[in-house]
């Protein structure tokens, strides 16, 4: 099994999960999270007074899929979340040793 863990820009959620639910993915857990990377954040202008936004907000999704489904998820992630402008995100992949669903004690990828 494998985790992935994508960073996307905020208007682009509902487009990737509308995507990812037809290429089969049965679910994922959706967190607002704020950081920056090569974009260093930005300036804004409120009330006539400009400051730094340090802080870009983004949007992770946590994934685990099948080893075998797990490119196909990054491809429909990076094809769906690109804007080809700077901030798209970050897709990372981990090993997951085991998982568990809580309700039925399934394990593996029976869990998933």
């Amino acid at each position: 099994m494998k985790l992935i863990i994508a960073t996307i820009k905020p208007f682009k959620l509902e487009e990737v999960r509308i995507a990812l639910t037809e290429s089969g993915v049965t679910g994922m857990m959706v967190t607002e999270i704020k950081g920056y990377g090569t974009q260093s954040g930005h300036t804004e202008i409120y009330r006539g007074a400009e400051y730094a936004v340090n802080f870009v907000p983004k949007i992770r999704l946590d994934i685990v899929v099948s080893d075998a489904e797990a490119d196909g998820v990054v491809s429909t992630i990076e094809n769906t979340a690109k804007t080809g402008k700077i901030g798209d995100g970050k897709i990372f992949v981990l090993d997951v040793d085991q998982a568990v669903r809580v309700r039925t004690g399934e394990t593996g990828d029976d869990a998933v």
